[in-house]
């Protein structure tokens, strides 16, 4: 058999027995693992394109500017639409941000009506369970719409933390510390999984590690790059590390 040829003076074998000693540190550190929805746990087709235009119509009506708001995620176009409008519409904000929601709510829950979950999630749930590491949601989708496609999941998880219960969503660290502070698990002993950049970039920023998946939009390149510990092909492949 050919040798592995050396790469930057350590030969390649060297760098995949560290990669998996790596790996083999990592999960046998781990108290809890925090899941995206979307992508990762479920198949939910939203229509982000048709959302935008929702939002953006909303914004015309109440002539709030869409220079340099356009090209944010949907809920940033939202609050930055309603900063504007405390200035130029006071009193306006407020009755902007519930609309807004109201939308994209509607819009998620129809997606959720002909979601399903994706093969293996309910078994990955109890096995981890029985393992006794602490399982939580973290997704930006609203809670009716998690709660459409998936009514046991506060029975399934020991936290779900959708949009409404955070005070800033992911990217932002936040939405992952909330979640940690209510299962009581130190980020160093968690890992945040999921199957968008967002998801490696809020794990880390959080001091947890950060695994992605490959059954949602992103390719393995890009989640690498947004600092991903490690990438499997699918959430219930966690198990198999443990």
């Amino acid at each position: 058999m050919r040798p592995l040829a050396p790469i930057n003076g350590i030969s390649a074998l060297t760098k995949l027995f560290s990669a998996r000693k790596k790996q083999k540190i990592i999960t046998n550190l781990l108290k809890a693992v925090l899941f995206d929805f979307d992508g990762t746990l479920a198949e939910l087709n939203v229509d982000f394109i048709r959302m935008r235009r929702a939002v953006l119509d909303l914004m015309a009506e109440y002539c709030a500017p869409s220079d340099g708001i356009e090209k944010l995620y949907v809920l940033e176009m939202i609050e930055a639409a309603r900063d504007i409008l405390s200035e130029r519409r006071p009193g306006k904000e407020g009755e902007f941000f519930s609309r807004a929601h109201r939308v994209i709510g509607d819009i998620e829950t129809e997606a959720a009506r002909e979601g399903s979950l994706l093969p293996g999630t309910g078994e990955m749930l109890r096995e981890l369970r029985r393992r006794d590491i602490k399982t939580g949601v973290v997704t930006r989708n609203c809670r009716a719409a998690v709660l459409q496609l998936f009514p046991d999941i506060d029975s399934r998880c020991d936290a779900v933390i959708t949009r409404e219960g955070a005070p800033r969503v992911k990217p932002h660290p936040d939405h992952l510390l909330t979640a940690l502070d209510f299962l009581k698990v130190e980020p160093a002993c968690a890992a945040m999984v999921g199957d968008h950049p967002m998801d490696m970039t809020a794990g880390k920023d959080a001091g947890a590690y950060a695994i992605g998946v490959l059954t949602g939009h992103s390719e393995a390149a890009p989640l690498r790059r947004a600092g991903a510990d490690l990438i499997i092909e699918r959430a219930p492949d966690i198990t198999r590390y443990l």
